[in-house]
């Protein structure tokens, strides 16, 4: 097995975050799921998540940066190239000094540890100083657990596939459902959040690309579309209502609209342009579940676009002056 750090085309000198976002690079090019025709791809995969495997841990990357495992995680030579059969660094009762010890044909024999044997002591004691660790022997001739590795990550999720919902006015305000087509053609209904307003963002688990370690999220997005004389202003909705100049001297019982249908507003007598009245609980909902209101200016509307009844109005006041000045508050 190549380099794991050439195999992930990193420097030695990378952290673990470069590690990480190296691994996640290739795997998301090479994945089995993307590369069902190219057997090539499908080894470099392997050899990626073998590579990241090794060096995202960091006992496992500092053993084999100091040579003690290659690259698939098995132990090296711990003798420098001799192992038991080279018999140049034991001497006088060490390893390699009788046929029939480790350096010969008869195999390992207490007897062949020479002084060591005699003294009792363990082959524990030995590969604790090599390795670092008491490990007693493995099924592999060697300390136990050398060469072991941690599972491979688990197959990735597909990618999450992004949504862009458009919600007229009235049904954000109102949260009422919309229906989504996705991707694969299949269409559901959504219940849109609480506290909605243009920009939220809903996860929808599993609804997007399928993948090896299960299907991706649909991200959609919600773009509120404006309205033609309601306006939001924060929680709330803002309307302008034109109201005559007899309803506004006299009062009147004057319908308005709202984004739950019309209702009826009473104007009291002698109201002026600019005046606010308020619907409790006709605006958006809250993130708390509640509703905001609804903001009514009153605007008075005078005839004079038609000059018939601009006339009638005129004569109907002749004699009658404002001796107010309604500008004095301005100080003109």
């Amino acid at each position: 097995m190549a380099d794991p750090y050439t195999t992930l085309g990193i420097p030695r000198s990378a952290t673990d975050k470069d590690i990480k976002s190296a691994y996640r690079k290739l795997a998301k090019e090479l994945h089995p799921d993307r590369n069902k025709d190219n057997p090539n791809a499908t080894e470099r995969f392997s050899a990626a998540t073998q590579a990241y495997d090794l060096l995202s841990d960091k006992d496992q990357r500092a053993r084999f940066d100091r040579g003690e495992i290659d690259a698939e995680g098995n132990p090296t030579s711990p003798f420098g190239g001799g192992g038991f059969g080279g018999g140049s660094r034991f001497r006088d009762g060490g390893f390699g000094t009788r046929p029939g010890g480790p350096g010969g044909q008869g195999g390992f024999r207490p007897e062949d540890m020479g002084g060591f044997a005699q003294e009792g002591v363990d082959l524990g004691d030995i590969f604790e100083g090599l390795f670092g660790g008491r490990t007693g022997m493995g099924a592999g001739g060697g300390p136990a657990g050398m060469g072991t590795r941690r599972p491979p990550p688990p197959p990735s999720k597909g990618a999450d596939i992004q949504y862009r919902l458009r919600v007229p006015f009235v049904d954000a305000a109102t949260r009422a459902d919309q229906r989504i087509t996705l991707s694969d053609g299949k269409t559901i209904d959504l219940k849109l959040p609480a506290g909605v307003e243009d920009g939220t963002q809903m996860r929808l688990k599993g609804k997007g690309q399928a993948g090896a370690g299960g299907g991706g999220d649909g991200l959609v997005t919600i773009s509120v579309e404006p309205h033609a004389f309601f306006r939001r202003e924060g929680d709330n909705v803002r309307l302008e209502l034109p109201i005559t100049l007899d309803e506004a001297v006299n009062g009147a019982k004057v319908k308005v609209p709202t984004v739950d249908g019309a209702v009826m507003l009473t104007v009291s007598p002698g109201s002026s342009s600019g005046k606010v009245l308020r619907l409790k609980g006709k605006g958006f909902s809250t993130k708390a579940g509640s509703r905001g209101d609804q903001l009514v200016t009153l605007e008075i509307d005078l005839p004079g676009d038609k000059a018939d009844e601009l006339a009638d109005l005129a004569k109907r006041l002749d004699g009658w002056r404002d001796t107010r000045n309604p500008r004095n508050s301005l100080g003109v």
